[in-house]
């Protein structure tokens, strides 16, 4: 989509001034602790860029507040990379980089913002490399320091310090289907069937790459079978986050050009726990 197109689409350049009073519109305030998930391009032509969403948020959730962001690992090993030719593991254990929190890029599939957060002067990033979180403000070390190195979706982790600390989830235009805190719901609910994985990463510790073995839920194919539940070709989270807003538990509007939601962050754990074992047969 051109410049132009986004223009006339966003009613104009969705400026600084612009994505704050929005923000302010929509719910989000001063003190705040919000995770956020962003589609640049449903913003509308914003000028600046990534920083000028960052500086909007700043402005809005204030001095005492804190943006977290999902992160991930983007040059993360696959989990079946146990399974390759001997060959191949032999090259790979001996040369890939390790995972530095400091210094790895974020997944590309979560977007630009997660990388610029990063570079922020002050933002810290967990340690984990294939769970990793950013947050910037004042209450990143507590949402960051010491994540688990497995289960890291689950208990202690930067989600679930998110949902201790009345955190919030903004989806500022990007899709139900990227709301990550869901993989905490999962984590906790008890379903049968629950899909585990288990895979190795090298990563720093103590100055020295070393490689370390991790457990989660499985967050690439889904914890869950959800064919039960979720009708063929949509997303569960999707689905769980569709029906959320349907519920009323949530807030919408527009920030820029997009329809934007804000969401509790104990709200969302505790509607998708309720969801996943009411609907695949969990602990009643």
């Amino acid at each position: 989509m051109d410049e132009r197109t986004l223009l006339a689409r966003s009613g104009g350049p969705v400026t600084r001034r612009r994505l704050a009073r929005d923000l302010t519109t929509l719910g989000l305030g001063p003190g705040d602790t919000v995770m956020f998930h962003t589609r640049m391009s449903a913003l509308g032509y914003v000028a600046g860029g990534a920083g000028t969403v960052l500086d909007a948020l700043l402005d809005v959730v204030g001095a005492s507040g804190t943006l977290m962001v999902t992160c991930g690992w983007n040059d993360a090993l696959p989990y079946d990379f146990d399974t390759w030719p001997a060959a191949w593991r032999d090259a790979v254990r001996d040369e890939h980089p390790a995972f530095d929190p400091e210094s790895s890029e974020c997944d590309h599939a979560n977007g630009r913002l997660p990388e610029a957060l990063r570079h922020r002067p002050g933002a810290l990033r967990s340690r984990h490399p294939d769970a990793s979180f950013a947050a910037l403000g004042a209450g990143a070390r507590e949402l960051t320091v010491d994540q688990p190195w497995d289960d890291p979706h689950g208990p202690d982790s930067p989600l679930a310090r998110l949902v201790a600390r009345g955190g919030r989830v903004l989806m500022l235009g990007a899709p139900l289907d990227t709301l990550t805190l869901l993989h905490h719901a999962e984590a906790l609910a008890e379903a049968p069937g629950k899909r585990f994985v288990s895979y190795e990463q090298p990563v720093r510790d103590g100055g020295r790459r070393v490689w370390r073995r991790f457990h989660d839920i499985d967050s690439e194919r889904g914890a869950f079978d959800y064919g039960s539940a979720v009708p063929p070709g949509r997303d569960p989270f999707e689905v769980i986050g569709a029906d959320l807003l349907a519920a009323g538990l949530g807030r919408s509007g527009r920030v820029g050009a997009a329809r934007c939601h804000l969401l509790d962050a104990g709200t969302v754990v505790e509607f998708g726990r309720a969801w996943i074992e009411e609907r695949l047969g969990g602990a009643s």
